[in-house]
């Protein structure tokens, strides 16, 4: 019989070459064990309700009356909810053309980008352009729209960090791009060195690959580091000289654990050099509603923002975005509520400022237990957590332990993160699915376990490493730290 279309050697090669470790192995293995009944503690992926954040009260209350907007109607309605959830319920919907159910323009609904270009000259201090602003079902799509709008096969080059987050490198594999890796240096805590830099693309160069995009993430996923003004400068005078466009990850700028180095925007640093750099750099930045003291990944709220892109470009841009008629239009109201927060005085607002401090402050808390608490384990270093929502601990391990993973057929921190998963029920992500350093290896865990839980999570997780290099070291041959 002919093979049909579906057929696995009919399928599209590209598909196939995609690698997505956040759900990779370790997750699937996670998900067999939670179905024979042990209990799995989810730390692979940045998912805050399901570790038990709960959501803000004041979003969750627009978003249900505009849902259900037959609320509004009924004489009770003030009873139910306060008096600014209902104005900004009938805000939204006055926006729409049909409440929630009604698809929205293309790159979202008008009044809602203007409320992200209000946010955004808040935030930078300079004017912000609502047509050059399109939001999407989370931040993952617009980053794959604007790979796939600027792949057009493999010699074409994307530079990402490594460590990265999978989604690039899994995104340009199904664009059919080449990743150009440039590695951060764990030593310098996750920095990055522009010399690194030149020598990644002159040697993409050499094997006939054009780089035509640098990927950043600000702060770093699973780095957790947050960019200096200094760094991000000569990042964008390297994009100027190169002709680079500049893709700006900042999904993290809420999540902040210090008060050193805090977030500073790719657009306000680009901006603040001046011509020729903030007149020529090419610029796409993106931010969502599923991280930060928000966590709403499940309702897959996003933008991106465009600067000095041709307005040709754009047109191509809007046209595809237009294949998928409309953005999430639920999502959209989440992204303008994000954008546009109670202000003091507002009825609902003593209450939105104390949940969503209480979340900041309890993951600047989390950060610093796990950071000390991976440190205080044998063969294990970790850098403090700055900012987005992982710990990224290198563990050394001993060479018995290397040639028993080889045995076992497994890359070395996979057979590591599977023993830990088995024996302690702590779901963590392989640093080999982000890409690091030949002969190094980590884990990544999320900092979002309930704090309660945390000191209880880490004690299990400083058993089982002492245990397994107590297992694995060789004693004569093998010093301790």
């Amino acid at each position: 019989m002919a093979p049909k279309g579906l057929d696995y050697e009919l399928l599209n090669e590209n598909v196939k070459k995609v690698q997505y470790a956040v759900r990779g192995e370790l997750y699937l293995r996670a998900s067999e064990l939670q179905k024979e009944g042990k209990k799995i503690i989810f730390t692979n992926v940045g998912n805050p309700h399901a570790l038990g954040q709960k959501p803000l009260t004041f979003p969750r209350q627009v978003v249900a009356l505009c849902q259900a907007p037959f609320l509004l109607d009924d004489p009770n309605v003030g009873l139910m909810f306060p008096a600014d959830a209902i104005a900004r319920a009938k805000h939204y919907l006055s926006l729409t053309s049909g409440g929630l159910g009604a698809y929205s323009d293309s790159r979202g609904i008008p009044g809602v980008r203007k409320e992200v270009a209000d946010f955004l000259l808040r935030r930078d201090g300079y004017p912000s352009d609502p047509e050059l602003i399109f939001l999407t079902d989370g931040a993952s799509k617009g980053v794959m729209q604007i790979l796939s709008t600027i792949i057009r096969g493999p010699s074409d080059g994307i530079l990402v960090p490594v460590p990265q987050y999978p989604l690039y490198s899994a995104a340009i594999s199904l664009f059919g791009g080449t990743l150009v890796p440039y590695y951060l240096e764990e030593t310098a805590n996750w920095g990055l060195d522009v010399n690194d830099l030149r020598n990644a693309v002159s040697q993409a160069k050499s094997k006939g690959i054009t780089v035509k995009a640098m990927v950043i993430i600000n702060p770093g996923n699973p780095t957790g580091q947050c960019l200096s003004e200094a760094n991000l400068s000569e990042i964008l005078r390297f994009c100027y000289q190169e002709g680079l466009v500049l893709l700006g990850d900042e999904v993290y700028q809420q999540n902040i654990y210090q008060d050193e180095r805090p977030f500073i925007s790719s657009k306000k640093v680009l901006m603040d050099m001046g011509p020729p750099y903030s007149k020529e750099v090419q610029l796409v930045s993106f931010h969502t509603v599923s991280k930060g003291y928000w966590g709403e990944c499940g309702q897959r709220g996003g933008y991106f923002e465009m600067t000095n892109i041709p307005s040709k470009t754009v047109d191509e841009i809007y046209k595809v975005a237009s294949i998928s008629l409309s953005p999430n239009v639920p999502a959209q109201i989440f992204m303008g509520l994000m954008v546009n927060p109670l202000k003091p005085g507002d009825i609902s607002y003593e209450q939105f400022i104390r949940e969503s401090k209480g979340v900041l402050e309890s993951l600047r808390r989390r950060a610093r237990i796990m950071t000390d608490g991976f440190n205080s384990c044998r063969n294990v270093v970790c850098n403090f957590t700055e900012g987005a929502m992982y710990s990224f601990p290198q563990i050394r391990l001993p060479p018995k332990a290397i040639e028993a993973a080889k045995s076992a057929g497994k890359v070395a921190d996979v057979f590591y993160c599977l023993k830990l998963l088995e024996a302690t029920g702590i779901s963590t992500v392989p640093g080999s699915g982000f890409g690091q350093k030949e002969g190094v290896f980590h884990l990544r865990t999320t900092i979002l376990p309930a704090e309660e839980d945390m000191p209880a999570i880490m004690e299990s997780f400083k058993k089982f490493n002492d245990e397994f290099m107590e297992q694995y070291e060789d004693h004569k041959g093998y010093s301790r730290m």
